[in-house]
């Protein structure tokens, strides 16, 4: 027997309000690019293990990202110490690296506490990545199992950084393969181990800039990322050049933004702070 019609439109109102109640709305996705400081690398054939950069040198820009995900934070990498605020690139007391200014001064311009941050998560264990994750003891710690795991890893200048979430309290997750980070694949960790044994990268799928991955130090530079060049002191050769294909795999299928993030003509792919792409 055919529904009655009234029967017939209750019906209908009620399975369009459920599947209204049901679908979930995009969530507000933001990528800020925030300073975390410059290198100075006088000797650049270090990063290649073909000798393909005597007698050149170059400074790079040490970068770190903020992930807004609806009300949670993700602050990708954090950069070089606090102990190279201002310190000089020339002159008689020229360093090797110098910080401008904190993660924790830009945050506060963009209205973000410290304990605001959800995640840190860290592409790998090197000191210009690690420098000021001890600024954020609340957020959970996203970061390779095996770079945790990786005995080098305590040798470094300012692993301590570090020591609250692998000998303390702070909450970790531990890293392997591919990480969605919210769950609905707009934020991926992704895998790509060589330059340290559990080394990361992370897509960022922007609802109106499109696909940006950001390289951790799968590459350093442009030039050594088009010639799949491998720093001498990776941790394994084969696993570098590997996540290199990968990764221009990805960029390619994705049409996605590519940032390297110490090349200092990538920058300029990110809007200038306090602008976010979106």
């Amino acid at each position: 027997m055919p529904m009655p019609r009234l029967a017939c439109l209750a019906h209908l109102a009620c399975v369009l309000l459920i599947a209204s109640s049901c679908a979930q709305a995009a969530p507000v996705l933001k990528l800020w690019r925030l300073d975390c400081g410059q290198i100075r690398v006088d000797d650049l054939n270090d990063y290649s293990d073909t000798f393909a950069y005597a007698s050149k040198s170059m400074r790079f820009v040490a970068s770190c990202y903020l992930i807004q995900h609806d009300q949670a934070y993700l602050l990708w990498d954090t950069g070089l110490p606090a102990s190279s605020l201002g310190q000089a690139l020339d002159g008689p007391d020229a360093k090797e690296d110098t910080l401008a200014v904190t993660l924790v001064d830009q945050l506060a311009r963009l209205g973000v506490a410290p304990a605001q941050i959800t995640f840190v998560g860290i592409s790998h264990y090197h000191y210009d990545h690690v420098g000021q994750a001890s600024n954020f003891p609340d957020a959970i710690l996203l970061m390779g199992q095996a770079d945790i795991d990786a005995p080098g890893r305590g040798a470094q200048p300012d692993a301590s950084q570090l020591d609250r979430w692998i000998y303390g309290k702070g909450a970790m997750r531990r890293v392997t393969g591919d990480r969605d980070v919210f769950g609905d694949g707009t934020v991926v960790m992704l895998n790509l181990p060589g330059h340290t044994p559990g080394h990361h990268g992370l897509l960022v799928k922007l609802p109106k800039t499109g696909a940006v991955i950001l390289s951790g130090d799968t590459a350093h530079f442009r030039e050594n990322y088009a010639s799949d060049g491998v720093p001498s002191w990776n941790a394994d050769r084969a696993q570098s050049v590997a996540s290199m294909q990968r990764l221009k795999a990805i960029e390619k299928n994705l049409h996605a933004t590519l940032i390297i993030q110490h090349e200092p003509a990538d920058v300029k792919k990110l809007p200038a702070f306090p602008q976010a792409a979106q």
